[in-house]
């Protein structure tokens, strides 16, 4: 049942109905008003055939990473667009979770109600994103955004470990290097609100990169493979981005990276 609901949600097209469709279903796994056996139970797919994943609105139009405009954060306009692309990662991030859930079977119960708690945070962090986005007069949809984030869950939408390794271990984790600085330009700039969402979305990524960490050091466990060399080895696969410095060592850490992996991580 609880993958049949994260599936009809990814399909849900408005972001606002979207949103509140993860809230009912975070608050009834949190609840535990749903069974281990409801929960791991395979959804109906069928809908697929006719509809697209994620579902989504015409707006805001999809761009390649090089066509978005850059603007500086010292205008309205400019605050507006950072905020704006940050919204859109969040809403991405609800996608990416709900998506984990209904397509990947065999896990635990804890699994799937680890990642509906963590599209329940995203979800909160878009509508305060949205909401400050309100309060200097734009909208969601009024700037371009990028699909990067769904098309590494294109890519590996046929293996969950290369799933884990390559969303929250490497995406979804550059979020711990770039929010401090993002802050900190927004508190330059006197956008004290902006500072404070930024600071939320900071603490509770670093439990969502922990969960990511904790899932796949698991499976690796349960696979017999090594979580370092396997993880170079599904990046070169699966073409991740190379991740460059400065790297948030501090939330890291805090989200479970272990030494060696940080090592990994600054090596040239």
């Amino acid at each position: 049942m609880l993958r049949q609901l994260a599936l009809d949600a990814l399909l849900l097209q408005g972001a606002d109905e979207k949103c509140s469709a993860v809230e009912s279903i975070s608050l009834a796994a949190a609840a535990a008003l749903t069974s281990d056996t409801q929960i791991v139970a395979t959804p109906d797919s069928r809908r697929l055939a006719k509809e697209k994943l994620p579902g989504r609105t015409d707006r805001p139009a999809l761009v390649a990473p090089a066509q978005l405009a850059r603007r500086p954060v010292t205008s309205v306009e400019g605050r507006a667009a950072l905020i704006h692309s940050l919204a859109h990662i969040e809403l991405n991030a609800v996608n990416l979770a709900l998506d984990i859930v209904w397509r990947f079977d065999t896990m635990p119960a804890d699994f799937y109600r680890d990642w509906i708690g963590v599209a329940g945070d995203e979800a909160r962090h878009f509508a305060l994103l949205r909401e400050h986005l309100g309060t200097m007069g734009y909208a969601y949809g009024d700037f371009a955004a990028h699909d990067g984030l769904w098309e590494m869950a294109e890519r590996t939408r046929g293996d969950l470990l290369a799933r884990l390794a390559l969303v929250p271990r490497t995406l979804e984790a550059r979020g711990l290097d770039a929010a401090p600085p993002i802050r900190d330009k927004l508190q330059a700039v006197g956008d004290q609100r902006g500072a404070a969402i930024l600071a939320t979305i900071l603490a509770d990524e670093i439990g969502h990169v922990a969960i990511g960490n904790r899932w796949y050091r698991r499976l690796c466990a349960q696979r017999g493979q090594d979580p370092v060399s396997s993880y170079a080895e599904l990046a070169q696969r699966y073409r991740a981005p190379r991740l460059r410095g400065p790297f948030n060592l501090v939330a890291r850490r805090a989200a479970g990276f272990d030494e060696q992996e940080l090592a990994a991580l600054q090596t040239p």
